[in-house]
């Protein structure tokens, strides 16, 4: 452990703790204009087409001589970006745990993963190949780092302060990925009289996304420590706890003495997914069955990264009063009524469109907040490395069962409608494993404080 200079005080341990609470927050800022510029925006609409300007009389791409429909492409891609994660982040993970560099590892895979997303100002013609490599690889860092990032959570706050500062983490995301997008509004909407063709304004905001992510990165890695761990903690993390393979598949067996923990695990695992699935899919459902504009795209995820800075503090607000798991539940509830309107919402009608952007905004980063939050409380003492590796795994790396599903919904019906539909099904699985969470008797089974609200 750290230990403080001998003149410290407590308010100069006040003062440092805020000041790395905020170069975390910051890291979120950073790359949340990747998730919403790159992945909710921009290249799903944009990949598709290059991928049906480069297809055969069927309709048909042949990615490594596979023949995939070419509105599948870009869900398909995504949905082997993250297959790739899981093996990347154990191996980040096991690495971090060992040699306590979680500060180096999380800058390298983002300022990788920056690299690739500036590339994209290179894509146009039939290069749908080189679009889907650097989505795999950008998106590849982009969960990685973002699950290095989480393990910092315990070392933030104390019990009954997680759920804040996990939702305003989440707050800050959405007002930098906000921001951003503004600019990018302007430049498309702006892009004839500045004497740029649309492709060329798009290829600008894929290429901005990856200078922001860089650029703001800086932040964090000036001011997290080097360990996930080592800010003032309770209880120092176990150093080789998750570093290797064996051990965790250790801490598998070993989650059997706490099968609540593993329980809110596999709930998380359904519904993140289906969350993930609908922020990866959302401007391709926008633009293909919905047919709105690229303009009205970029302008309704604006309205969900405003409202969602809103939504993440209200909910975060709303722990306080009636509990985590309850608020969660209640988040739940929303989504599976928010995708069916979705279903039902009529196209060329942008203001059913901007009215689906402001409920999903409401939810979205409450619901994953305060996930992210709760599970800190259910991780017996000593192995907070160990179970943070498996939760982000359940994070990044389960999330291509959604797009597989959504792909293939699309595949064999053709409806994206269909497609977006058949995504309830993890957010009601979700529900029900987590209705039958105890929480306080969860965290009392690891030996946890409880929360005076849980």
């Amino acid at each position: 452990m750290i230990t403080s200079a001998p003149a410290s005080t407590p308010e100069s341990s006040t003062t440092d703790l805020k000041r790395t609470q905020l170069g975390w927050y910051l890291n979120d800022w950073a790359n949340a204009a990747f998730s919403a510029t790159v992945l909710t925006v921009f290249l799903g609409p944009y990949l598709t087409d290059i991928a049906k300007s480069a297809a055969d009389s069927q309709g048909n791409v042949h990615p490594l001589g596979v023949p995939v429909p070419a509105g599948s492409f870009f869900p398909y891609t995504v949905s082997f970006s993250v297959i790739i994660s899981v093996v990347v982040m154990l191996l980040a993970g096991a690495t971090a745990d060992r040699t306590g560099r979680h500060k180096t590892l999380l800058g390298s895979f983002a300022y990788v993963g920056a690299a690739a997303t500036i590339g994209m100002f290179f894509l146009g013609g039939h290069r749908y190949l080189l679009g889907g490599a650097l989505l795999v690889l950008a998106n590849v860092c982009y969960a990685v780092s973002a699950a290095l990032a989480n393990a910092f959570l315990p070392g933030l706050a104390a019990p009954d302060e997680r759920d804040a500062v996990s939702s305003k983490g989440w707050a800050f995301g959405y007002a930098g990925g906000g921001l951003l997008l503004v600019v990018n509004l302007a430049l498309f909407l702006g892009h004839s009289s500045l004497g740029l063709t649309s492709g060329t304004a798009v290829r600008l905001c894929l290429a901005s996304a990856g200078l922001w992510w860089a650029t703001f990165t800086i932040f964090p890695m000036l001011r997290l420590p080097q360990r996930a761990g080592l800010a003032p903690v309770a209880k120092p993390v176990n150093e080789h706890a998750g570093g290797t393979l064996k051990e965790l598949v250790g801490t598998l067996r070993g989650m059997r003495q706490y099968p609540l923990t593993l329980l809110f695990l596999i709930a998380f695992l359904c519904y993140n997914d289906g969350i993930q699935t609908v922020i990866s899919q959302a401007s391709l459902y926008g633009s293909e069955e919905l047919g709105m504009s690229q303009t009205t795209l970029i302008a309704g995820v604006l309205l969900v990264q405003i409202v969602a800075i809103g939504g993440a503090l209200l909910l975060g607000r709303m722990a306080g009063r009636w509990g985590a798991k309850r608020t969660i539940l209640g988040s739940l509830v929303a989504w599976v009524v928010t995708l069916a309107f979705g279903y039902v919402m009529p196209a060329h009608q942008p203001i059913w469109f901007y009215t689906l952007a402001a409920a999903i905004g409401l939810v979205l980063g409450g619901s994953q907040a305060l996930s992210r939050s709760l599970f800190s409380h259910l991780i017996p003492a000593g192995h907070e490395a160990e179970y943070f590796s498996l939760y982000k795994i359940s994070d990044r790396g389960t999330s291509w069962m959604g797009p597989l599903v959504f792909g293939l919904a699309f595949q064999v019906t053709h409806s994206y409608r269909i497609a977006i539909i058949s995504l309830l099904v993890f957010f009601a699985i979700g529900f029900l494993l987590l209705s039958r969470v105890p929480v306080r008797r969860a965290i009392e089974a690891v030996g946890n404080p409880v929360p005076d609200v849980s």
